[in-house]
């Protein structure tokens, strides 16, 4: 008995499974990702600088982005925008961790223990309506014009955030968990540490990642006020001399600081708390 061997034409590949397919796929599912998120923000820098350019807007005001990135860059290869992002990121950088230092636990504590709430609660409602701005110069009398109130007046403003944030994410957790265990024997220490303080880490980066964002506005208004130096300073400087491009690229830069310490907050949170949904 022989075998007949069938001569059966080749199967043509496919557009998928042809080679360097499905790279092709995964470069044209990059670029639809890229376009719907930034492609807005990209049409809107193409139309400043088109708009400048073409005379639209006076580039006195509104300066192309081309002379903006210049000004940046010869302002960070002198290096005095370099001085300046150093004393910004250390004074907004001190406020924030001594925010982050006081409200965490304060928030901790006030979330789980009602008597020190309502001791507590009053007293910090009326410090939290009362702007920090407002209170600038009150801290300038008491603190001087040096960087101690400078510090100071952000620290107060980026304190509340975090610590309203930790007493909210303590006040949200379920409380089936915590009797569930409770039921097994779990001491009030090892509730604490097992069930209340991992439930409330996404509540405390919310905190954290306004009080990010506060801290840096603060910043802004503290220099341009008694400063002679920091990105705040710069902007007001540059204004006060026309010196536009270069105001923008310290608005820029300030703008980057910001989106930086989000990124930062975002993936560090993302990574403590992977059972959690994403944050963005």
């Amino acid at each position: 008995m022989t075998l007949q061997h069938l001569d059966t034409p080749p199967i043509p590949l496919s557009r998928d499974s042809a080679p360097g397919g499905s790279l092709l796929r995964r470069g044209a599912a990059v670029a639809r990702h890229g376009l719907s998120r930034y492609g807005l923000l990209a049409g809107f820098l193409v139309l400043w600088q088109v708009a400048s350019t073409m005379g639209w807007v006076s580039p006195a005001v509104l300066p192309p982005l081309d002379k903006i990135a210049a000004a940046l860059w010869n302002g960070i290869a002198s290096g005095a925008l370099v001085d300046d992002i150093a004393i910004s990121l250390q004074r907004s950088g001190i406020a924030f961790a001594g925010a982050v230092v006081l409200g965490i636990p304060l928030g901790l504590l006030m979330g789980q223990i009602p008597a020190v709430e309502r001791a507590l609660d009053p007293i910090l409602q009326l410090f939290r309506q009362t702007s920090a701005l407002a209170l600038y110069p009150v801290f300038i009398l008491l603190l001087g014009l040096g960087e101690t109130s400078k510090v100071f007046v952000i620290f107060w403003a980026t304190l509340f955030p975090v610590l309203l944030a930790t007493i909210g994410g303590v006040k949200e957790v379920d409380g089936k968990l915590i009797e569930m265990a409770r039921t097994y024997g779990a001491s009030r220490l090892a509730v604490f540490r097992r069930v209340i303080l991992p439930a409330s880490v996404p509540s405390i980066f919310v905190g954290l990642r306004l009080s990010a964002t506060t801290a840096l506005l603060l910043l802004i208004a503290a220099e341009m006020i008694g400063a002679n130096k920091g990105l705040g300073f710069q902007v007001m400087n540059a204004q006060y001399n026309f010196q536009i491009p270069l105001m923008f690229a310290a608005i820029f830069l300030l703008a980057a600081l910001g989106l930086a310490a989000n990124f930062v907050l975002v993936s560090l949170q993302n990574r403590l708390c992977r059972w959690a949904a994403p944050a963005r």
